[in-house]
């Protein structure tokens, strides 16, 4: 086993609530600059940027983790995280297809860039991404493990757009093996609220949306191999 240093929930500008800085290229070299050894865009419901941001992470020397932020139908965030590109897509494009459909409008919700391997802008996404999409929390996990991927609840330590606090509880049923905490020092009430945490691999992640709120590297993910494979296979493991 090794360790790698980590952010596995980072926003892009395609991401309606992220800053216009944070285009593909800027993360890739945040995340050099930092000492991140392994990161992954999650931008809200879509993975487009994540081609541009796999080429730059290549030139900087950093592990680039294809990944999205999905929005439940219940309005629960979980991220999604991909074995290659190819995988991420077509669920990206299968996300899409489920996302409700209402017109972003910039001066209120921000602009939705799409960028290319160039780092420029090459087009707007016109739907608003934040919205819910039809597909439930309940059938995430496998329709995430269907494209070959990984799928933890994001930030449930938060009082809004997190698994506890929009369905009150953990589903005794769930699957996932992985959970995002935010605020590390809360780890210890949730796990008491939820028995279930004990046997989830605990991580926290940035949840950036500006570049100076990536995380620094003083955690780690214990993985058997440096690769996107090794990340995925880690949080499939949970706490062993």
């Amino acid at each position: 086993m090794t360790g790698l240093t980590y952010d596995l929930h980072i926003h892009s500008c395609l991401s309606p609530c992220g800053d216009d800085d944070m285009t593909p290229a800027n993360i890739a070299g945040m995340a050099a600059l930092k000492g991140l050894e392994a990161v992954a865009l999650t931008d809200h419901n879509t993975c487009r940027n994540c081609p541009a941001f796999m080429a730059a992470a290549r030139e900087y020397g950093v592990l680039a983790v294809p990944g999205m932020e999905i929005n439940t139908s219940e309005e629960v965030h979980a991220v999604c995280l991909f074995p290659n590109l190819e995988a991420a897509l077509c669920f990206d494009s299968y996300v899409y297809g489920k996302l409700i459909q209402f017109p972003n409008n910039e001066a209120i919700f921000g602009k939705q860039q799409i960028y290319n391997e160039q780092d420029q802008v090459c087009g707007t996404e016109p739907n608003l991404l934040i919205n819910a999409t039809e597909i439930s929390f309940d059938g995430l996990w496998e329709l995430v493990r269907s494209y070959g991927g990984v799928m933890f609840p994001a930030h449930v330590d938060k009082t809004a757009n997190s698994l506890i606090a929009n369905l009150g509880f953990i589903p005794p049923d769930s699957r996932f093996r992985t959970a995002e905490v935010k605020d590390l020092k809360k780890l210890h009430q949730l796990q008491k609220d939820n028995p279930y945490l004990d046997k989830c691999r605990i991580i926290s992640n940035s949840d950036a949306h500006y570049l100076e709120h990536m995380n620094e590297p003083e955690l780690t993910l214990q993985v058997e191999e440096k690769t996107v494979q090794g990340i995925i296979d880690a949080l499939l493991d949970g706490a062993g």
